[in-house]
């Protein structure tokens, strides 16, 4: 009866919820208190209830899983830092929103935020998903009930049963499994998508990327994680398809991301964004030239083995990238070991490589002026303190075993 309900109030439930609350081994009256109980929290005062706290708790507890579940958790997942970086760059004010593999739904979550958080409205903007596993598109399907997001999300591979084979998106935002070699590309040989090479049978890479530009509107803009290896492979035609979307100028940015981002992968990874026409009248003219940014000293260890983008780093990459493309006050310069913008030429020099370390240069380390004799008194009296202080503790432990019976 109170998933009946829950299904009559909430139609976007439909095939979602697990159909076994009826079974008999429940004890209904203790489900029907603890949904009860569920659904009388306040979840904090007025205020907060209307920011989404709901919405929250369930990105909490995706997180929570994704990090305990390990490599399986990243089927559902993506840390939110990586999300709102692409989300930022983007800036998907008004339009389609396409993300054909979209996991739980992370990248519609922070596009929202995004355009509320810069005045704009939700109305603005129409939401697009696919998703083949249909576990994680119930709980795709549920993080946007829950934080009230119309979104259009349907079930099934992308590659062999695209659901959305008409759609031409203003921004594509995604997270597409690393490296996949059991994509079913055998089969595909001769697909309409692959514009520019036949994509390799055992990764499915740059698969996603030409699927990626097959659904961007004529001025769309596409951002998405890729593994390392897609900025550089020269195997089994990745190479000449790199070089054919490079040479067809439809690569606008390329960030090296910092390591241990990821719950579910220490393959280290990069950002692509893809555009179709370089010359948008919204921004300035970038035709046959490519930003490079290099963030991977960037971030901060959360624990011991993650690490996230802090709110600075993802302003000053979005804000490079930004200026670069000519849409804010502040002048683009190129930053030794950080940011270039390469010509064509440059980066055909590089064999059509993308790896932003080959373009940025290495920074210059700041000079030490302190002189040698001061610096060695400094460090000396430093080190004698620190070994004070060690004599100290020394002490301290042995007094507290010696009160426990142990002497040493």
């Amino acid at each position: 009866m109170r998933q009946w309900i829950l299904l009559r109030e909430n139609p976007t439930f439909k095939g979602v919820l697990p159909k076994n609350y009826a079974r008999h081994g429940l004890n209904k009256q203790r489900l029907g208190e603890l949904i009860d109980l569920i659904g009388t929290i306040g979840l904090g005062e007025k205020e907060n209830r209307s920011k989404d706290i709901l919405g929250r708790v369930y990105e909490y507890f995706l997180g929570q899983f994704a990090s305990a579940e390990g490599k399986k958790g990243g089927q559902f997942y993506t840390p939110r830092s990586i999300v709102k970086l692409l989300v930022e760059m983007l800036e998907p004010y008004k339009g389609r929103i396409f993300d054909p593999c979209c996991g739980s739904g992370g990248m519609f979550v922070q596009s929202e935020k995004f355009i509320e958080a810069h005045g704009g409205k939700i109305g603005d903007i129409s939401v697009y998903g696919q998703e083949s596993n249909q576990t994680t598109w119930r709980l795709c399907k549920m993080n946007m009930a829950i934080r009230g997001i119309d979104a259009n999300i349907r079930w099934g591979d992308s590659f062999h049963d695209d659901q959305f084979k008409d759609l031409r998106a203003d921004f594509i935002i995604a997270n597409p499994p690393f490296n996949d070699s059991d994509w079913g590309g055998e089969i595909l040989q001769d697909d309409v998508r692959w514009k520019f090479g036949v994509p390799p049978k055992n990764n499915a890479n740059f698969a996603w990327v030409q699927h990626f530009i097959h659904h961007l509107s004529p001025t769309g803009t596409a951002g998405f994680v890729l593994a390392n290896g897609s900025m550089s492979s020269n195997t089994s035609n990745e190479g000449e398809i790199r070089k054919n979307t490079i040479l067809a100028d439809m690569v606008d940015c390329m960030v090296a991301l910092p390591s241990q981002l990821f719950y579910n992968t220490s393959i280290p990874a990069c950002l692509w964004f893809v555009t179709r026409d370089k010359k948008d009248n919204k921004f300035r003219d970038r035709r046959e030239e490519i930003l490079f940014i290099d963030a991977r000293n960037m971030g901060r260890m959360i624990d011991r083995r993650h690490r996230e983008l802090t709110d600075e780093d993802i302003k000053k990459i979005a804000e490079t990238y930004h200026s670069w493309r000519g849409e804010n006050d502040i002048e683009y310069k190129d930053v030794l070991g950080f940011c270039k913008a390469a010509k064509l030429e440059e980066v055909e020099k590089h064999n059509f490589i993308l790896t932003p370390g080959r373009y940025v240069g290495i920074p210059e380390e700041e000079e030490d002026d302190e002189e040698f004799e001061e610096k060695m008194k400094r460090l000396t009296s430093e080190l004698a303190e620190q070994m004070e202080e060690g004599k100290k503790l020394d002490e301290e432990i042995k007094k507290n075993l010696e009160r426990m019976g142990f002497r040493i």
